[in-house]
């Protein structure tokens, strides 16, 4: 592979459930830039059944958009030379279902919970969570072990020199299923164990013949600690061995590719994580889709994923009227409408899940699901996004048991520097406006925190390409892929509705403008077209943005088409109970910012 002063042409590929995209990267002037993008319907189910079609076909128009040859017949043409060929080629992959895992562990608080987390930071769906303390009997886990039919099971549980039995009878469950995987009818399951290393003679003996099993070392070493770097290394390498080369046409691809393929949401985790430790910040990323939302989080360092399987914005939007529920959804309409025809509205998206929004009026109302899915997906991600569970406890196996508190979560809103915003919903927004307030309703930022999309949902390509190229992937980060909207001021705090609450002194290119914002108001400050704006947030007596009560905050952030958002409408935010109040402040609202063309 080449090495990166090398490569100065770049081929990247996300092969997706339904749409295989392909971008061009050319080093110009010393610096990496988006040269082009091109797709194609993903080829990996009937009547191709051969995921290379698609990837050769989003590859040609990149060829025609660009000019440059990339292909010769079936083969994309490495090293470049001149105007032919590419350096180097990247390849993601969701197509087929992504990587489906299942995770089991002795405590379901403690090390399952730390399984779960391996997997999804290694860009799993996880498919079910078994513990020896979830409440159900042995043959209802077998049972759900055969139903399921994952790509690959991890299995964890006790400390290093601990209490072995539970995860010994968690192997013996595991074995009695004897579980086959999804994809490939010829090869054995593949089993991660990743538990007390004292066990580890008797899992081989029970799992080695049923299973293909490797074992590394223990996710939780001790209770005061994880270790997920080695289980969420080998899940990769499985991926690849086992699970690609099993799906149709993977065989081929892999052999294309400069570096193993990575699952989609793994590489999107890998570039908020690198983001992160870029800058030193705190990231919270969102991708919301048609069947699911991800949410990935960097908090002092710690890195957590999320998928809610059942929230989307097209198959499971009935799933979001669900557990939302009429009311929350409608509490965003600036607008009165009957539950009989909001309920149809969202029935008829959910069965025809292609289809866009026609009039203002169903814009408005998809925008509103919108905030409820990022909402509760959030609310998940917060409630898993937790300090260890357990570490002053006792060790025994029984009092472990007993154990129900959950550590504190290690999300905090206060500290968040940036939030990145991805899916259709958010990045193809008529508005930028619309997608920076779906973020702000949704998660309600607290202090001062700054608001991006992924334009074309780029991040896939560059999580996997930072593995090898990292300048090349933050490069075009910045450049191409992050759309910053400007920041968000929440101060956090109680007064009563149009009471003084923050004072902004706002410096742009020099020029210096002063803001005044009362209590229970949404004001947009329009910034013009700069990089940077400087900000001096002086919150009034009673209210913090990040720095303690009625204590200032001065910070340079990076400008947008949105300008600086003020939401002094309270943490958490409360609408108005009275209908026509709340549309009336809906409305208001919508015309700070400029959301939507009057009348709405």
């Amino acid at each position: 592979m080449p090495l990166p002063a090398d490569i100065g042409v770049i081929l990247a590929t996300d092969c997706g459930s339904t749409t295989t995209k392909a971008i061009l990267i050319e080093r110009r002037s010393g610096s990496y830039r988006l040269v082009v993008r091109g797709e194609a319907p993903t080829t990996v189910e009937a009547p191709f059944e051969d995921v290379t079609r698609g990837v050769l076909n989003a590859v040609r128009e990149v060829e025609e958009q660009s000019g440059r040859e990339i292909l010769d017949g079936d083969r994309i043409v490495s090293p470049a030379d001149g105007g032919r060929g590419v350096d180097i080629y990247v390849s993601t992959s969701s197509a087929g279902g992504g990587l489906q895992m299942m995770v089991a562990g002795v405590v379901k608080s403690m090390t399952a919970e730390s399984a779960e987390r391996a997997a999804l930071g290694a860009g799993a769906i996880v498919m079910e969570t078994l513990a020896s303390n979830d409440g159900r009997l042995p043959h209802e886990r077998i049972e759900r072990i055969r139903q399921l039919r994952p790509d690959m099971i991890l299995l964890s549980g006790g400390v290093d020199g601990g209490t072995k039995s539970h995860v010994v009878e968690m192997a013996e469950l595991i074995s009695a299923a004897d579980p086959r995987p999804r994809l490939g009818a010829a090869y054995s399951l593949p089993v991660i164990y990743a538990g007390n290393t004292d066990a580890r003679e008797d899992i081989a003996r029970i799992l080695a013949e049923r299973t293909e099993l490797s074992q590394v070392d223990n996710l939780r070493p001790v209770l005061e600690a994880e270790n997920l770097g080695p289980a969420r290394e080998r899940i990769h390498t499985l991926f690849m061995e086992h699970v690609m080369a099993q799906a149709p046409g993977y065989r081929d691809l892999m052999a294309w590719t400069h570096v193993p393929i990575m699952p989609t949401p793994g590489a999107v985790g890998r570039m908020v994580r690198v983001v992160a430790d870029r800058s030193g910040i705190d990231v919270m990323g969102v991708d919301i889709g048609g069947a699911t939302t991800d949410v990935f989080s960097v908090f002092g360092g710690a890195f957590n994923r999320t998928v809610s399987a059942n929230l989307g914005m097209s198959y499971s939007i009935s799933n979001v009227l669900t557990e939302a529920g009429l009311d929350a959804i409608s509490r965003w309409l600036p607008f009165e409408m009957s539950d009989a025809d909001l309920k149809d509205r969202l029935g008829n998206k959910m069965i025809r899940p292609t289809s866009i929004p026609q009039t203002m009026e169903e814009l408005v109302i998809e925008q509103a699901v919108a905030r409820e899915a990022l909402r509760l997906a959030f609310e998940q991600h917060r409630q898993f996004a937790v300090e260890l569970k357990g570490v002053q406890q006792k060790r025994t196996i029984s009092d472990t048991f007993e154990q129900q508190t959950g550590g504190q979560t290690l999300v905090d809103l206060m500290n968040l520097d940036l939030i990145i915003g991805s899916g259709g919903v958010l990045s193809h927004a008529p508005g930028r406006s619309q997608a920076a307030l779906m973020m702000v309703d949704a998660f309600q930022p607290e202090g001062i925190t700054s608001l991006a999309v992924d334009s074309i949902f780029m991040m896939p390509h560059l999580g996997v390409l930072s593995t090898v190229h990292e300048t090349a992937a933050l490069e075009v980060f910045d450049r191409d892929c992050l759309v910053h909207l400007g920041p968000c001021i929440a101060p956090v705090g109680a007064a009563s509705p149009g009471s003084p609450c923050v004072t902004v002194k706002l410096t742009a290119n020099g020029t210096q403008s002063v803001h005044e914002a009362v209590v229970g108001e949404l004001v947009a400050i329009r910034t013009g077209e700069v990089d940077e704006v400087t900000l001096e947030v002086v919150p009034s007596r009673g209210f913090d943005v990040g720095a303690g009560r009625g204590a200032p905050v001065t910070r340079t952030v990076r400008n947008g088409p949105v300008g600086v958002i003020i939401d002094t409408r309270g943490r958490p935010l409360q609408l108005p109970a009275n209908a026509a109040e709340r549309v009336e402040a809906l409305q208001r609202g919508y015309r700070a910012l400029d959301i939507y063309p009057e009348p709405v």
